[in-house]
């Protein structure tokens, strides 16, 4: 017998808070019914969530966006997302030439390329170079401290995920700020020039700036007598061969491919129509995720009887909390496409098919009081998507 839990009444092809079984009751007051299409979860919970749980999701399209000549941002942190205590967001464009301007964090920096191209600069601590064009699908990561750039050189989008959730972009340490905020005199004694040389320095932190397109990478490197960093900052995360299952693919980045990111790790995951990201749990760390195609759901089980579900489109960001099981439906007709990322230097998670294939059958079937039908379809290998036919999980379009 199907669980009831869709929302069955509408008033004028309005959804209503009303379940296949009667729960609930008419909404004829004011509301956002846009808002309820796009949670039907919310609206109409299933019937086995229970308790109270924090707010785990937050859209970037709720955020105030920074607006300057050369491009925009805008941020998720625990300001907008109270939970989300080990990581924050930056949702960042540049246009072609448009620069944010040569600065520093004292948290790690991660990236990923949505869209367009940009080339990155840095130095390290011991004055070694680097500087690399990135696209999408690729990363950057720069270890907390170093300084850097980004520049446009078309139209780009790219997201920023920092090892902090408390972090703000528009506190971070600007090249810009620190020229405003001393004094000319110690600028002109550091760097041996007159004072006059400082005439025009911005009063203030830039941030982001227009400017013209670089030319070629070869014709912009400046040559370093310390040599170039022996980690590279940047990795190509779509040329990974991923790991194929039915229903989708993942591909995992973290220090063991991508040597410098020390302390973030993340999963690029693909679900078609109809699959999932499998039952699971991550024993390492909080998981702070960003959705960048299609529409999902997903359920936090937090133990004690307590669960809930969100529903999830583009641009949102989602967060699950150490160690508690979830999974992420394809709730849509498109492929689902999402970065779930990690304060760690390592991906782990724990499938929760996988680990009931590898404990004791009478274990396993006295404590579920199940039979045959599932022990013996249980999988010893791990598959992050699934998607079996004849199973094919209900889209919500």
């Amino acid at each position: 017998m199907e669980i009831p839990r869709r929302n069955q009444g509408t008033y004028g092809n309005v959804p209503q808070p009303i379940r296949s079984d009667g729960a609930g009751g008419m909404d004829t007051g004011p509301r956002d019914v846009m808002r309820d299409i796009e949670n039907p979860d919310m609206l109409v919970p299933p019937v086995t969530d229970s308790g109270l749980l924090p707010n785990m999701k937050f859209s970037f399209s709720d955020t105030s966006m920074k607006l300057n000549h050369g491009g925009w941002s805008r941020e998720i942190t625990v300001r907008e997302l109270p939970i989300a205590t080990t990581l924050a967001g930056v949702n960042m464009s540049l246009t072609p030439g448009g620069v944010r301007e040569l600065h520093w964090h004292q948290q790690a920096e991660w990236s990923y390329m949505i869209l367009g191209r940009a080339r990155i600069t840095s130095i390290d601590s011991e004055g070694r170079s680097f500087i690399a064009d990135v696209g999408p699908g690729d990363l950057w990561y720069f270890p907390p401290g170093l300084p850097h750039s980004i520049q446009g050189l078309e139209h780009c989008e790219f997201l920023l995920v920092f090892d902090d959730g408390n972090f703000s972009d528009l506190s971070t340490l600007s090249i810009s700020d620190w020229f405003a905020h001393t004094p000319k005199d110690v600028l002109s004694a550091n760097f041996g020039v007159p004072m006059s040389a400082f005439n025009n320095i911005p009063s203030g932190q830039v941030y982001i700036y227009q400017d013209k397109i670089p030319g070629p990478l070869e014709n912009e490197k400046v040559q370093s007598p310390y040599g170039t960093t022996p980690l590279s900052f940047k990795h190509q995360l779509l040329a990974q061969t991923p790991i194929k299952t039915p229903g989708g693919s993942v591909r995992i980045v973290d220090s063991s491919n991508f040597p410098i990111s020390k302390t973030i790790a993340a999963a690029l995951v693909e679900i078609e129509p109809g699959a999932m990201r499998e039952l699971h749990w991550h024993p390492n760390n909080d998981e702070w995720q960003y959705y960048l195609t299609g529409q999902g759901r997903m359920t936090v089980f937090a133990g004690n009887g307590i669960a809930r579900t969100f529903d999830y489109r583009a641009g949102d960001v989602g967060y699950v909390p150490f160690a508690t099981g979830h999974y992420i439906q394809n709730t849509g007709n498109q492929p689902l496409w999402f970065l779930e990322m990690f304060k760690s230097d390592r991906f782990a998670d724990v499938s929760l098919n996988q680990w009931m294939a590898l404990t004791p059958r009478d274990l396993v079937r006295n404590n579920l009081h199940v039979g045959p039908e599932l022990l013996d379809a249980l999988r010893k290998e791990e598959w992050p998507v699934v998607k079996y036919p004849g199973f094919l999980l209900k889209s919500q379009s």
